[in-house]
């Protein structure tokens, strides 16, 4: 692509004609897992074969050892733009999730001015093509301003290229709103995707309310914040039925309220973050704003129930959150920093580690949570996303299970470095990414 600035992880392959040529090809909807070759041709997945493709005139990439999987999507990221384009831009947050293997990304409108009309949507599009790293689209503010009043104008927004709503970074608190959104969510078939957290109980908070925000004289973000939103809203929606999303669960009590809605036939999904599934308060202790995030990292028991409720399928989407800030926003005293990780660009060893190295699900599940799963919450499966098969859209993560490496948020290709995983020695990453047919090594 003339003028694309070529990122220093990932290289762009200036090829028409790719061949993946012997790796492990994992479609989790399809049933596949099985040693095959991938030939891209354009923008299109031409042909996928178990026996030998020979194509004199495609460029060859070999995947001995890897994972050939549909392309990586993370449905809950955050890219500042509008507003605050110091922190991170739709053009290094896109580079940010090649570097770590995300073809698609899903922006939330927490910016300034928040994504509340279509002319905004267009805005976001228009960006993503002008940078030319991963897709990129946006989940639209379900209220004007994101203050929780007023409902923003839904169906236009969806008709712009929305794939859903949400104000997350703040919750819809009041029910009767709730069910305004909730119902026009519904008639335009886009999800609902809720940050659970009751305003009133929260105020103030910087943390888990436990011992370590005891010893640390903060004031203590209770589990019940988050569980009585996800019971209200699960209730709201009953005889509503729109798709309905809880962002970044915290709580194994938020866990085992979905469980029971799901059970019941309850058309509700959760996300789990990598910092969530990984980490506890403790790693608050000292004063560590790094580990301070939105909602707060919890205890040892909310941590087992979240990882349960992923391998017993409660919990069915992963999502990083990825949240940048500078450094010196990060720097503040604990109180005064801001909410947020970055998550893209390791997010995805992470996740083994909290899921695979424990024994709790195989690769073919995580790629489930990482492509269809989230290509069908928001709709994105009826673009082909999520999937890879012949003729369909050539959005393809080739993965190397083993590799071992340490993670360097200062090599990171977002523009922050506010990551409480820095230094941490993980296996597992991206070699090549995909997008539409554009390949990317590294």
């Amino acid at each position: 692509m003339p003028g694309l600035y070529i990122p220093t992880l990932m290289q762009l392959i200036d090829a028409t004609r790719v061949l993946l040529r012997g790796g492990r090809v994992i479609v989790p909807d399809r049933g596949r897992d099985e040693r095959a070759d991938v030939l891209v041709a354009g923008d299109r997945v031409e042909r996928i074969s178990t026996s030998p493709i020979t194509d004199a005139g495609a460029h060859v990439i070999d995947c001995d050892g890897c994972l050939v999987t549909p392309g990586l999507i993370d449905p809950h990221v955050h890219l500042r733009e509008p507003g605050a384009e110091h922190k991170e831009t739709i053009r290094s947050g896109a580079e940010s999730a090649i570097a770590g293997g995300f073809t698609t990304v899903c922006c939330m409108p927490n910016t300034t001015p928040a994504i509340d009309l279509p002319s905004l949507v267009d805005f976001v599009q228009m960006r993503a093509r002008e940078a030319g790293f991963a897709r990129v689209f946006c989940v639209g503010a379900a209220t004007v301003g994101r203050k929780g009043e007023t409902l923003a104008p839904i169906g236009a927004m969806a008709a712009a290229g929305a794939v859903g709503f949400t104000d997350d970074g703040d919750c819809v608190a009041d029910a009767a709103v709730m069910h305004r959104v909730l119902l026009t969510c519904k008639s335009v078939d886009r999800v609902f995707m809720q940050h659970c957290q009751e305003p009133s109980l929260t105020s103030g908070a910087a943390m888990h309310a436990g011992a370590i925000s005891a010893k640390l004289g903060l004031t203590g973000w209770p589990s019940v914040a988050e569980e009585m939103i996800v019971e209200r809203d699960l209730r709201l929606n009953r005889k509503i039925g729109c798709r309905w999303h809880g962002q970044h669960l915290s709580s194994g009590g938020s866990v085992e309220i979905l469980r029971r809605a799901r059970a019941e036939g309850a058309t509700a999904t959760g996300e789990a973050s990598p910092h969530h599934l990984l980490l506890t308060d403790s790693a608050c202790d000292g004063y560590n704003a790094q580990a301070k995030m939105n909602p707060p990292l919890r205890g040892s028991a909310d941590v087992e129930a979240l990882r349960q409720g992923v391998a017993d399928g409660t919990i069915t989407v992963l999502g990083t959150d990825h949240a940048p800030h500078t450094s010196s926003e990060k720097a503040r005293d604990f109180a005064a920093a801001p909410f947020g990780v970055v998550g893209l660009d390791c997010a995805l060893p992470l996740y083994a580690k909290a899921l695979i190295e424990t024994g709790l699900i195989d690769w073919p599940r995580l790629i489930a949570l990482m492509t269809i799963e989230p290509a069908r919450l928001c709709g994105l499966d009826q673009m082909g996303l999520g999937t890879l098969v012949e003729g369909g859209p050539a959005d393809i993560t080739v993965i190397d299970p083993a590799s071992k490496w340490t993670i360097d948020a200062a090599a990171f290709r977002s523009l922050s470095r506010n990551c409480p995983f820095d230094g941490w020695s993980v296996t597992g990453r991206a070699r090549v990414v995909v997008v539409g047919g554009r390949v990317f090594r590294s």
